[in-house]
């Protein structure tokens, strides 16, 4: 009954709306120019608008229409078609992610942790990939830059970054209405109207809604399907203001995403003898039986809630950005960009893969023995807090044969968390357990202050073919951290709860390019990366890493070939890290654990081809072929067992890493009728394994929780332009996604010091309708 609601409410919207048109019908959009070649795309990845083509920089571009028909809602997603990119949505969190780029990246979503990978919206840096995986409810277009982006970017973008960049208000009145529904109930509908212009003034807004929600995948027999693990509700507001008075102009935004729901089942897949004997005697102590897959995924069963008998984890993030720009002269803009943003999390640490165990527990005060509920590991993370102002000044412009971007930035965040977990530690012989229940706690600041200039030379003398390129930052970080870890009300911090450091870099960028003919670019530079050093918030005292630091070596090449129906772009790049900076998982009786850690050297070398064919009008096919090649020099290790520091760098593996993706997609226009035009796109996504922790002696699970390669089939047809009144269209599509059904690993952890692991899988086959209106 509900899903015949919610169809007929879809279906009557989609219906009435023909009768309300009232603005220009945007044009459907295209794959191809004019000509029938490829489409290039307008980036700003160097602070200047120009032709993804004529950009010296290894880039994916994916524009607002391309988004639709791919399904992009969050960016997880893109990562199927970017090379040498991995986004892996991580346990327990609605919004954290772990983003990896040419095998750069950073594994624990803490506050005080920083990724190796820039997100950016709209200029705004967002800090955290804790709440990175918001919906992408208005967006003009994303921008991924691999390769360190030092210079323009600042420090914490040695793999690269990624831009999103929002619609903004139109000058024209208009509307557009878009909704879907699909597989375990999962529905949404998005709303957006533009004001046009204010009577006479140059003024515009735009205002969205957005609401999703969907059952989960497994049957959680303690909840109804809607708080089922995997269960998702999101509601999201974007709000924009434009200005346009010639020399002077601004842009406000705001975002706001609200999500909650049920962490997806963290499957248990592992467990030592001493675990396995100790747990599998729940049912005859009165508790329920243990669940134990180490094969497939599991459908159905138990899951335990977190504290407060509470399934669900929740999420707010919300943000603030106002950019002002003034052109001085007519090739010189002055800009300011702020930002201000803010993110709540209070997640339950539902990884026990199992319902309420019982177990004979021991009281170390008394020294007895009694039947207990146990878990491997559970809790609430809760509250997590963090808040951040930018502001940013620019000069940009272009003088004679010179254009130039330089700038002032200044960053300040403070983040707070309160982990409180339970968890039970298995005796030796696997007959007794001791219940734990740690609290993780700190406050942490950061502040970051930097300069920095680019210039590149285009002499008019060779006709604009060559071009070269200088660019300086100079970088100043200040951290602070304030522990108050603690056990039963007892703080188990050891030394003093303080911390504070300060670090400074200069990074440097040089590079040159040459058009050979009008359609194809070569291009090499020389760039230097940093990533900022600080403290690990979950160790048991005051404990710092270094910064992490690279030099990376790129040469690439972009070329439009065959009247443009024909296009390849590839690069090559080999980087070496000092300190590269490596996430170590380690988990015992003081809860789990992450340490960031220095490794030493390592170097990293791949290669990343990016195919577009037209062959026919209305066909395009599409291909990309990502390979990374990791190699750490050293990587030396204290082993806590022996007290001995050996050199691991032979057997470390690379966490989060893909050494191959590859993506093959078939995109087909029908020609136009008087009905509308027939879309039709069939592609096929491949990952190799990926592995999530570095180092076997802390995690004995690896093989068990890594995850295998990954096959993704995914396909749309589409009806789009159809007419509905005298200036409405609409649009009506069927989608599916991991048409293979394959039981893909989204994440895993291994808890070796607590004798078990888990994997989290991701959403099976899912099949959909969807409509949009235009109007």
């Amino acid at each position: 009954m509900n899903m015949i609601r919610k169809s007929a409410c879809a279906l009557l919207v989609f219906a009435s709306s023909g009768t309300i048109a009232q603005a220009q019908v945007a044009p459907p959009p295209q794959t191809t120019s004019e000509n029938g070649g490829v489409q290039d795309i307008v980036v700003t990845a160097r602070r200047q608008s120009e032709g993804l083509q004529q950009t010296p920089i290894a880039i994916t571009a994916l524009t607002g229409a391309a988004m639709e028909r791919l399904d992009v809602q969050q960016i997880d997603k893109i990562a199927q078609i970017t090379p040498n990119l991995v986004i892996s949505q991580q346990s327990s969190g609605l919004s954290s992610a772990t983003i990896t780029m040419r095998g750069i990246g950073q594994t624990d979503p803490s506050f005080a942790l920083d990724s190796a990978v820039g997100v950016y919206l709209d200029g705004i840096y967002v800090a955290r990939t804790a709440g990175s995986l918001f919906d992408l409810i208005d967006v003009e277009r994303i921008e991924v830059l691999r390769g360190p982006q030092g210079t323009l970017f600042g420090r914490n973008t040695t793999g690269g970054a990624i831009q999103i960049i929002s619609r903004k208000p139109d000058n024209d009145f208009g509307m557009q209405v878009r909704g879907g529904y699909g597989s375990r109930d999962n529905w949404f509908g998005r709303a957006r109207i533009d004001t046009g212009n204010f009577g006479d003034t140059p003024i515009s807004a735009a205002f969205s809604y957005y609401h999703r929600e969907r059952d989960g995948w497994f049957d959680n027999l303690l909840t109804p399907d809607n708080k089922d693990p995997g269960s998702l509700r999101v509601d999201a507001v974007s709000a924009a203001l434009r200005g346009d008075f010639d020399a002077f102009r601004f842009d406000y935004a705001y975002d706001y995403d609200n999500r909650t729901g049920a962490p997806g089942f963290f499957q248990t897949v592992a467990l030592s003898p001493d675990a396995l004997r100790f747990y599998s005697r729940s049912a005859s102590l009165g508790g329920a039986p243990l669940q134990y897959n180490p094969v497939g995924r599991t459908k159905s069963g138990l899951q335990q809630p977190g504290f407060a008998n509470d399934f669900t984890s929740r999420t707010v993030s919300q943000g603030h950005s106002l950019a002002l720009s003034y052109d001085l002269a007519p090739n010189v803009t002055i800009k300011s960009l702020t930002g201000f943003r803010q993110l709540r999390l209070e997640n339950v640490l539902g990884l026990s893969g199992n319902g309420d165990l019982k177990g004979l527990v021991l009281n170390p005060s008394t020294g007895g023995v009694s039947i207990q509920s146990v878990t491997p590991y559970n809790g609430f993370n809760s509250p997590q807090k963090q808040k951040q102002f930018s502001e940013e000044l620019q000069l940009n412009g272009t003088v004679g044969d010179f254009t130039f971007s330089t700038g002032l930035y200044y960053f300040r965040e403070r983040g707070s968390e309160d982990n409180n977990q339970k968890l039970t530690v298995v005796l030796p012989g696997g007959n007794v357990g001791l219940n734990l229940a740690p609290v993780q706690s700190y406050n942490a600041i950061s502040k970051s202050a930097a300069v920095y200039g680019q210039l590149s030379w285009r002499p008019a003398s060779l006709d604009g073919r060559l071009e070269l390129t200088g660019g300086l930052r100079y970088t100043v970080d200040r951290r602070s951290i304030l522990l108050l870890n603690s056990s039963n009300g007892v703080s188990t911090v050891i030394g003093t709860p303080r911390g504070e450091v300060k670090y400074k870099d200069t990074s440097f960028l040089g590079s040159a390019s040459y058009r050979f003919t009008p359609d194809v670019l070569g291009y090499a530079k020389v760039s230097t990366g940093y990533k900022a050093g600080g403290f690990n918030p979950r160790a048991g005292r005051i404990n710092t890493f270094e910064p992490e630091k690279l030099t990376s070596y790129e040469v690439g090449l972009k070329a439009d070939m065959l009247d443009r129906r024909v296009r390849a772009n590839v690069a090559a790049f080999f980087s070496r890290y000092r300190d590269l900076q490596v996430s170590q998982f380690a988990s015992g009786s003081s809860g789990a654990t992450t340490l960031l850690v220095n490794a030493g050297s390592a170097d990293y070398k791949g290669v990343e081809v990016e195919l577009t064919v037209v062959p026919t009008r209305g066909l395009t096919i599409t291909g990309t072929v990502g390979y990374v090649d990791p190699q750490y020099k050293e990587f030396l290790f204290l082993n806590p067992t022996t007290n001995v520091v050996t050199d691991i760098a032979d057997t470390a593996r690379y966490p989060n890493v893909a050494k191959v993706n590859a993506n093959l997609a078939a995109e087909y226009f029908f020609p136009q009728t008087d009905h509308g035009q027939v879309q039709a796109r069939l592609a096929y996504a491949y990952r190799s394994q990926v592995y999530f922790h570095p180092n076997d002696a802390v995690n004995p699970f690896q093989e068990s929780v890594f995850s295998p390669a990954t096959n993704t089939v995914s396909a749309r047809v589409a009806l789009s332009q159809v007419p509905l009144g005298s200036r409405a269209k609409g649009e009506i599509a069927i989608l599916g996604d991991n048409l293979l059904n394959e039981d893909q690993v989204l994440y895993g952890i291994d808890f070796g010091g607590l004798g078990f692991g888990g994997r989290l899988f991701a959403e099976p086959r899912r099949v959909s309708i969807e409509f949009k209106l235009s109007y």
